[in-house]
């Protein structure tokens, strides 16, 4: 009698503990490439010594064995390590326990299980869907990562933080990556389908996170995200108000249509929720001052006009007070060896790279030496870390008068490159793994080396350590780096003279509202005034902005604006010029979020939301917007405008669905401010 399977049992719970997928939101057995599994098929009777088992694997519309997406597995006698294969473990009467194997590049994708027995006896079971994802577990795949804890956080935490702000004051967002929430991974493998991603891409990781860093933005290819930097985000939602990746990717994935909208750090952590659900270990990586060079000359210029205003329009450069993008980790036996480890990945559609808005990955070894020329990608990459600064002063913007070099900045872009620290929710600064230290010795031997393989030679003028400036005029800007919104702006411009000499001083002071890009939103201040200082003494110019003449354009605005100071000086008799930048951001009032330590599986309890409005000015149009993975999904509550004074409270109902460490993340969005983010955490047991 004929050999037929009548059911396949596929023992979901223990292979997910096994493969480390139990926390995914989804129905399916979800399994990592290159790691034995098992299965239980009952048959209609106990095998025989003659009777043949196959099991065949199919993924993808077409599958063909020619390239891999149609295996077939006789059940023989043992598991052969690193290929397909499958073995009987346990038989007890018609059940068999048998245990399966793939290889460590087998196709990232979703997969059916026929069980054939026999001349076209075909069995298929109704849920036989099976997701298989990249194994960091596993040493034989080029993604495997040796750190137990560097797994623990790079690809099963689903919470963390992205870093914003500047320099000088780094704000940690809270972010909900939620790589397991129901729809995200059915939404990742539609985006690889969505892509058009061969066979043999879906088995590297190499193309298949420079391939992800395109189809994460819409660019080209009617992609996740739309990013938009305009300040207007009507149609869509600000790029402020997110507080996660999961509620994104559901969108885009029931929808089928690009969300609105993305900036960077969006951008950033959808691709970091998508490499961890395909099993890539990423991290979403911070550089504050960074810089985009259009010219490949490792140059950033920036133009002032005689008011010390920035003229952003004259330049294609541009330096971001941050910049979000990605590390992946992988080998990369595309290259020579030295290069395996984090690779830089950036989902932001700023420069297309082989006529495609995608980037990386980019070894962060080959930058960090100035092997810019190593794909993919490496000469954006420095630059972004590692150009110089230029500063011009600009008499005639119609051109009659050329431009006039005033300042020249080593050592001001790609500053506290940060990313949350492993296993704890702290920042790390990661410059170290970019560039040798500033100023050394390295640092500019790299330099002139990432010179040599740009296009333009211009670069190589700078490298060299310039002389020390003789003694003249000493600039500085004082006061505080924060303002509260509503409160006037103060600062202190110091002239010292450092000769014995009296001179008379020209003074230009610009003070401008800036988005994050470094565009100009707004000017708030222009001051023009000659002193005269005497030698070896100092004068102080002092300016205060009322907040009447800022808060306007902050309204008008949906992005979070900082203030950027210049200041240029320059000696009557001599022509000698100086000039120095100073950047304010703005803090605000907290939000206080209460609710129980610990709490029970399925067993709801309250989470209450208090904003006390410390501020001199209303805020118009407030939004609450606050999220719990596995809790409750994104919700927005509207509160109205809020008086100096005014107090809110919100409550949310939160049904725990798994056990673990959780957090439940809020912001609040006004007229007046772009976001006031907090999280708390609370355990969940069973």
């Amino acid at each position: 009698m004929a050999l037929k399977t009548i059911k396949v049992d596929f023992l979901k719970t223990e292979n997910a503990i096994q493969h480390n997928t139990k926390d995914y939101d989804n129905p399916n057995l979800i399994l990592r490439r290159g790691q034995e599994f098992n299965i239980k098929i009952t048959f209609d009777r106990e095998l025989s010594p003659n009777d043949k088992v196959t099991l065949q694997f199919t993924t993808g519309s077409i599958a063909l064995p020619s390239n891999g997406t149609l295996v077939l597995i006789d059940v023989g006698p043992a598991i052969q390590a690193n290929q397909w294969s499958a073995t009987i473990r346990l038989s007890n009467n018609k059940e068999c326990m048998v245990a399966v194997s793939s290889p460590a590049n087998a196709i990232v994708g979703k997969y059916m299980l026929s069980i054939i027995t026999g001349k076209g006896i075909v069995y298929q079971q109704a849920d036989c869907t099976i997701y298989f994802l990249c194994n960091p577990w596993c040493k034989d795949d080029t993604v495997y990562m040796p750190s137990e804890d560097g797994r623990k956080e790079y690809v099963l935490k689903d919470t963390g933080y992205i870093y914003v702000g500047i320099a000088t004051k780094i704000n940690a967002k809270p972010w909900n990556f939620g790589q397991y929430e129901a729809d995200v991974l059915d939404c990742c493998m539609s985006l690889l389908d969505h892509g058009r991603l061969k066979p043999e891409h879906r088995r590297d990781p190499v193309t298949l996170s420079r391939k992800l860093s395109a189809l994460v933005n819409s660019n080209d290819d009617r992609g996740v995200l739309i990013g938009n930097w305009s300040g207007n985000y009507s149609g869509g939602f600000s790029p402020t108000i997110w507080t996660g990746s999961s509620v994104i990717l559901q969108k885009y994935y029931k929808s089928k249509r690009s969300v609105m909208y993305g900036q960077c750090w969006v951008f950033s952590g959808v691709l970091t929720t998508v490499l961890r659900c395909l099993g890539i270990a990423a991290r979403s990586v911070t550089n504050f001052n960074s810089a985009h060079d259009t010219e490949e000359n490792l140059k950033v210029d920036v133009y002032l006009n005689e008011k010390g205003e920035l003229l952003d329009d004259l330049s294609t450069d541009s330096v971001w007070n941050f910049h979000v993008w990605n590390d992946a980790w992988m080998k990369r036996p595309d290259l020579p060896n030295g290069y395996d480890g984090w690779q830089a990945v950036d989902a932001t559609p700023q420069e297309p790279s082989q006529g495609v808005y995608q980037c990386g990955p980019c070894s962060l070894t080959a930058i960090k030496n100035g092997e810019v020329y190593l794909p993919y990608d490496g000469k954006f990459v420095f630059s972004e870390v590692n150009a110089d600064k230029i500063y011009w002063l600009v008499k005639d913007k119609q051109g009659a008068e050329p431009p006039i070099q005033i300042r020249q900045e080593k050592s001001c872009i790609g500053e506290c490159i940060s990313t949350k620290a492993m296993n704890m929710n702290t920042r790390e600064d990661i410059t170290g793994q970019y560039k040798y230290p500033e100023g050394s010795q390295e640092e500019r031997d790299t330099f002139q080396k990432a010179c040599s393989f740009l296009k333009s030679r211009a670069c190589l003028v700078f490298s060299a350590t310039p002389p020390h400036p003789p003694a003249g005029t000493k600039l500085q800007i004082l006061g505080d780096k924060d303002l509260i919104p509503g409160n006037p702006l103060s600062f202190t411009v110091s002239i010292e003279n450092e000769t014995n000499e009296t001179k008379s001083i020209d003074v230009s002071i610009g003070c401008q509202l800036q988005a994050y890009t470094g565009k100009v939103i707004d000017g708030v201040a222009s001051i023009k005034q000659t002193v005269q200082v005497l030698g070896k003494q100092a004068a102080s110019i002092p300016v205060t902005v009322a907040p009447e003449h800022y808060m306007k354009s902050v309204i008008l605005v949906e992005d979070e604006a900082i203030f950027r100071i210049n200041a240029i000086t320059e000696n009557k008799e001599t022509q000698e010029k100086t000039s120095r930048s100073m950047v304010i951001a703005f803090i605000y009032p907290p939000i206080k979020v209460e609710m129980p330590e610990t709490a029970k599986i399925n067993e709801d309890f309250t989470c209450t939301f208090t904003f006390k409005n410390t501020l001199s000015i209303q805020l118009d149009k407030c939004q609450l917007h606050v999220e719990g993975l596995s809790m409750f999904k994104l919700e927005t509550f509207d509160e109205g405008d809020i008086k100096p004074g005014g107090i809110f409270r919100s409550k949310i109902i939160c049904a725990p669905r798994r056990p673990g460490e959780r957090k439940i993340v809020a912001k609040l969005i006004s007229s007046q401010i772009k976001g006031i983010s907090v999280e708390k955490t609370i355990t969940i047991i069973n």
